[in-house]
């Protein structure tokens, strides 16, 4: 602005010069003034870096970040890499956000370790960090925002055990080993069935990338070498998404029992037309919502618990119109 001002009257007088820099001068005093203002009442810079865009899922995170965002008066930066298997892709994303110096950052790991060079340096540049979905290893971030993934995973294998009558032989669809949501939803399964249910054998456990393409060719392969199968879980969308278009091509609908994580219209569907038994739903919007007020927190100096558990809920046709389902269901 001070530039323009300037130019359009370099014409004036020594005294117009003189009074145009006096006003230029209250100009920034006013500014500064607004600035730090602004920043006592929110006003953040905060970048997310999530695990992606392709899911329903992420975009429902998105919204919830979104909302808390207008209700702090911060703003925020909303980016992920092209799938959950792209790794290098979503550090770079980070780089760059570490780059530009936010006020804070948010972050979704899709390797809990790949990460944990830049969460050093945002530590060493006084760059909070909030962890959602996923946690770190690091000592960086303040809190993390997530599904208590393990006890969540061990509730749909109840499930599972529950509709396969005890035993069986069942397999797994997980989206990756790297992250703590893979890790955790997957040795949340398996160790409930493991000290519960000593009839069901575990045939299989394969790592799709929450790809629902790739998730369709490991469960189509599973279930053609497998034809006495009982049950597939689905630890992610893409996962999930994978085995319902595996045992829809294969004609097997409503032939085993599907078990899946998260929602989206896909698993929405197949369960309302009995292909998908039932699923896990997180609370996205919430995660969303609850990483951006914790960032703002730690902003304003505030003491972050380590753990924000954002809740996780049964699903299937018995319940999937109830108002609490209906309120964490994205589509």
């Amino acid at each position: 602005m001070s530039m323009n001002h300037t130019t359009r009257r370099r014409s004036l007088g020594l005294a117009g010069i003189m009074m145009a820099g006096i006003l230029l001068a209250a100009c920034a005093d006013d500014d500064t003034t607004a600035s730090d203002d602004s920043a006592g009442d929110g006003g953040y810079d905060i970048a997310l870096v999530s695990k992606g865009f392709q899911h329903q899922f992420w975009q429902a995170v998105q919204q919830g970040a979104e909302e808390a965002a207008d209700e702090f008066g911060a703003e925020i930066t909303f980016e992920g890499p092209d799938s959950e298997s792209e790794v290098a892709q979503q550090i770079d994303m980070l780089q760059s956000a570490l780059d530009r110096s936010p006020d804070a950052i948010g972050f979704a790991a899709l390797d809990s370790q790949a990460a944990a060079p830049l969460m050093d340096e945002a530590a060493n540049r006084d760059i909070p960090v909030v962890a959602f979905d996923s946690g770190v290893d690091s000592d960086v971030p303040l809190a993390t925002a997530a599904t208590d993934n393990r006890a969540a995973a061990a509730l749909a294998a109840e499930k599972m055990v529950e509709h396969i009558d005890g035993e069986g032989k069942i397999a797994l669809i997980v989206h990756d080993q790297t992250s703590v949501t893979g890790v955790e939803r997957r040795d949340g399964f398996v160790e409930y069935i493991e000290e519960n249910a000593p009839d069901v054998e575990i045939v299989s456990v394969q790592y799709g990338g929450g790809d629902h393409l790739e998730s369709t060719n490991l469960a189509t392969a599973i279930l053609e070498g497998n034809p006495d199968l009982d049950g597939i879980y689905g630890s992610n969308e893409g996962s999930a998404i994978g085995v319902i278009n595996a045992v829809e091509e294969l004609g097997m609908a409503g032939d085993l029992t599907i078990i899946g994580f998260d929602s989206g219209q896909a698993q929405i569907d197949a369960i309302r037309d009995g292909t998908m038994t039932g699923a896990i739903t997180q609370n996205p919007i919430g995660i969303g919502y609850e990483t951006v007020k914790a960032a703002v927190m730690a902003l304003e100096g505030e003491e972050l618990p380590e753990t924000i558990d954002t809740g996780y809920f049964w699903y299937d046709s018995s319940n999937i119109d109830d108002e609490e389902i209906q309120e964490v269901l994205y589509e």
